[in-house]
């Protein structure tokens, strides 16, 4: 049997969208657990209005953030199998079919699915969808690659076996990162992890670019908190958005200076300021334009692919700000773990 643990913050409609698509699920073995951790605004109507449709267990406790949740939740499951969802997420009908097929053709410890938008989700969803699913923003390992030498589960589509869960003692008590460092646990245990292409999951994410940037800013964080528990962990690729960040900034600045220089500057030496500036914006406008056709082709909007622009500026960014403040503060001036949005742990 699987168990399904979800834990909840102020997102009663969202409880809603979840529930409904797991009472779909052509694969019936399983049951929910809901773990309110602290909300103001409690599913637990939600929660009971599907008490006849699904096994269904509803939990309400203190704030302690999603990971201190979902051990609350495993603590209380049944199943052999736990999968971890965020309550943004809605499931397609033949997911746990798809899951329950992979592990039978080939055993896993623990496994994770990619996340795609779905058509109902507004303008914004689907941008930002796009900005952590494209390979040009460095989101490609969420899609559907088959070979991947080690797959990384992250928490809104992550399972797990129960006795593994329980051997590593479930998720840490890190505020920011906590199910990557999970997964690094997994493998240096010497468990086996496999993504499973066809488990995927419609992911909400944030609805728009304000909670959005603090999610990545949040992710940039986590990628150096990780790094000092895991220096092995930091590769190449996390440090890209980082570089995008700071390179688009000093092109930014050249071009202004350009700018300046052509209405400053001697007259003669007009044209040459104007290619200056053309050249230094350039970068920034094609790729701009990669991403505006990339999203309009897969979204099959223009409104979309223009949505997207802002979006995957802001996940580089945000992430590579995140990056660059804890960097400075946990490597440069050799300070503990920091904790950002002090008030509760989601945003």
């Amino acid at each position: 049997m699987f168990s399904f643990i979800v834990p909840v913050f102020n997102r009663p409609d969202e409880v809603d969208e979840l529930l409904a698509s797991l009472c779909k699920q052509t694969e019936k073995s399983f049951e929910v657990i809901i773990v309110e951790d602290g909300s103001q605004q409690p599913c637990k109507e939600v929660c009971d209005s599907y008490a006849d449709q699904l096994d269904l267990k509803y939990f309400m406790k203190e704030n302690s953030g999603p990971g201190q949740s979902r051990n609350y939740g495993a603590a209380r499951a049944q199943g052999d199998y736990l999968i971890i969802l965020d309550s943004d997420v809605v499931l397609p009908e033949g997911y746990l079919k798809a899951v329950s097929d992979e592990l039978q053709r080939e055993p896993a410890d623990a496994f994770g699915g990619p996340d795609s938008a779905h058509e109902s989700f507004t303008p914004t969803q689907k941008a930002i969808s796009y900005a952590m699913t494209s390979f040009f923003t460095t989101g490609g390992i969420r899609g559907g690659k088959k070979k991947l030498d080690k797959f990384y589960p992250r928490s809104f589509n992550m399972g797990i076996r129960r006795e593994v869960y329980e051997q590593l003692g479930g998720f840490s008590k890190m505020r920011f990162g906590e199910d990557i460092d999970f997964s690094i646990r997994i493998f240096k245990a010497g468990f086996r992890c496999r993504l499973f292409p066809e488990a995927w999951v419609w992911h909400k994410r944030r609805t728009d670019m304000r909670k959005f940037f603090k999610q990545v800013y949040n992710s940039g964080i986590a990628r150096i908190n990780l790094y000092k528990k895991y220096p092995d962990s930091l590769k190449l690729v996390h440090l890209l958005p980082t570089v995008f960040t700071v390179g688009v900034i000093l092109l930014f600045l050249l071009a202004c200076a350009g700018r300046v220089m052509m209405v400053y500057g001697e007259t003669a030496d007009f044209y040459l300021w104007y290619w200056f500036t053309i050249g230094a914006l350039s970068p920034i406008l094609l790729f701009s334009l990669l991403i505006f056709i990339d999203s309009s082709i897969r979204n099959r909007s223009t409104a979309i692919g223009f949505i997207s622009i802002g979006a995957a500026f802001v996940q580089l960014f945000g992430y590579g700000l995140g990056f660059i403040e804890s960097w400075w503060r946990r490597c440069v001036m050799k300070k503990e773990s920091f904790q950002a949005f002090e008030k509760n742990f989601y945003d």
